[in-house]
């Protein structure tokens, strides 16, 4: 199993809840989840058919902070503009997560969803055996988040 978080304060949290489980750290958002997946897979350090869990923090319009979510289901997130692109299925049961290049502060959206920055760029690199569990850090607040991620 890999572990794919995006910051340290995930890396410390992931070492303690996956102790024999291989963890790589991404970087936040969409290039640096490129550059390094990209260099991982070229020095087959990790391959798209690998079993892979993303594991971190969220930000969530309705989720009480502290809760802990699966995806099933994870989409771009773009309010300003709509245009045709892939979603995906992650499984049955679990949350709708939008992946978006910014720090999400307010949403339209009326049922409880999570925010991220990374997973619709793992899933769009192309790897086929992804799980993802979040963890609810804040309720689209920058500093919510940075207090409660300590």
């Amino acid at each position: 199993m890999i572990i794919l978080v995006a910051t340290e304060e995930e890396y410390l949290l992931a070492r303690e809840r996956y102790r024999n489980d291989k963890i790589i750290k991404t970087g936040i958002g969409a290039l640096n989840v490129m550059r390094t997946l990209c260099k991982a897979i070229c020095s087959d350090e990790i391959c798209l058919n690998s079993s892979i869990i993303n594991f971190g923090y969220v930000g969530s319009n309705k989720l009480p902070i502290g809760t802990e979510v699966e995806i099933k289901q994870c989409k771009l997130y773009h309010p300003n503009v709509e245009y045709e692109e892939k979603e995906y299925i992650l499984q049955q049961d679990g949350y709708v997560c939008y992946t978006s290049n910014d720090f999400v502060l307010e949403t339209n959206i009326e049922e409880p969803v999570v925010f991220d920055m990374e997973l619709a760029y793992i899933l769009a690199i192309g790897f086929t055996n992804v799980k993802s569990i979040k963890i609810v850090s804040d309720n689209l607040s920058l500093k919510e988040y940075e207090n409660n991620i300590k």
